[in-house]
């Protein structure tokens, strides 16, 4: 598209208050690139720590969804989140690490539409449970998961889950589309993937 870079520059000319172009271009875009590059790296790699920690921990799960053999999936998959993660924060690779990374988010995604939580946060034997014993729940909890089972709650929790994941891919998917930016290793290298 050949308009994309006027209307990601901002000229001065499209701009209500013209006098803070510098401020735009010299700070906010290449500072709020930089910040936003190292919150999702950041939020990657606490989510990538446990994978970490132990890589084969996934096995089960990543073949559940098809993707053979899990022993060499859940060790990528840890890779993936804490190394790319890594790799997104300083900027380094970022294009081809990013795309991977949206890539994965988007399954994540797929599988929390797929898969949904259900109904019932609650079983119809926890409901009594929790009647019985009210001090394990809050007068807020006892309105909220024993009306219902927790229908409401799960249902909360459902849309959060499918949310974070869209977010995420989003996120990732921006750094594969327009690379690390101004303060990025790839920019010192003056080279990308």
């Amino acid at each position: 598209m050949t308009d994309m870079p006027e209307m990601t520059a901002s000229p001065r000319e499209r701009l209500v208050m013209p006098f803070l172009a510098p401020v735009y271009h010299s700070f906010a875009q290449p500072v709020g690139w930089l910040v936003l590059r190292v919150v999702v790296g950041g939020y990657l790699m606490v989510e990538g720590w446990p994978k970490i920690t132990a890589p084969m921990a996934m096995t089960g799960f990543v073949e559940s969804l098809g993707f053979h053999p899990g022993w060499v999936f859940s060790p990528l998959l840890a890779v993936l989140n804490f190394i790319g993660g890594a790799l997104i924060v300083l900027g380094l690779f970022t294009r081809p690490v990013a795309l991977a990374n949206a890539v994965m988010l988007m399954v994540t995604w797929w599988f929390h539409v797929s898969h949904p939580y259900g109904e019932a946060f609650l079983t119809p034997e926890g409901i009594e449970f929790l009647k019985a014993n009210l001090q394990y729940l809050t007068a807020e909890g006892q309105q909220q998961l024993l009306a219902d089972g927790g229908h409401e709650f799960l249902a909360l929790v459902q849309m959060k889950a499918e949310t974070n994941s869209l977010f995420w891919a989003g996120a990732t998917a921006l750094f594969a589309a327009y690379g690390g930016a101004h303060y990025s290793l790839d920019r010192l290298m003056r080279k990308e993937i």
